[in-house]
């Protein structure tokens, strides 16, 4: 897809850690010079967007549109969670993680992630906007997946 965004911030979360995030994001991003999307993660009844400067802030979005908006970014900030990491990998994007605080799963993950060079973190407390120049020396999430061979793989059951 065409790049529409140089940055895409996907926020999720428990409560309070989301909402200190959202400001934290929001404030540091805001002089930053390229376009951004930012997604909240609240379920409302009524999807909104606003814009402030280069921001462009919804809400939510449903699952098809959070799907197109990060085939059309440079760059996803977001948690670090399972899911959320093999999502970007099949998609092939290069990310930045924020691991919840407290959440060790995505602590790891995010470590891990790092040590393979594929995609820098930092944590939430010590994040700012210079952090995302670190970007560069990851080589993102794009792996490559072989199908495997069902019929070599089924053989085995085959006696």
């Amino acid at each position: 897809m065409e790049t529409k965004y140089d940055i895409m911030v996907l926020l999720s979360g428990p409560e309070p850690q989301r909402n200190l995030l959202e400001h934290k994001l929001i404030k540091e991003l805001h002089y930053y010079e390229g376009s951004v999307l930012l997604v909240k993660g609240i379920i409302e009844n009524k999807q909104t967007k606003s814009r402030t400067g280069n921001l462009t802030i919804y809400n939510y979005m449903t699952s098809k549109a959070i799907e197109k908006a990060i085939n059309s970014s440079k760059l996803i900030i977001c948690r670090s969670g399972y899911t959320t990491v093999m999502d970007l990998t099949k998609l092939g994007k290069k990310a930045f993680f924020i691991p919840t605080p407290g959440q060790f799963e995505q602590e790891y993950l995010a470590e891990r992630l790092s040590n393979l060079h594929l995609a820098p973190f930092c944590n939430q407390e010590h994040f700012n906007a210079t952090q995302l120049k670190r970007i560069i020396q990851f080589k993102g999430l794009d792996m490559q997946y072989n199908t495997p061979d069902l019929e070599v793989l089924f053989s085995l059951f085959l006696k």
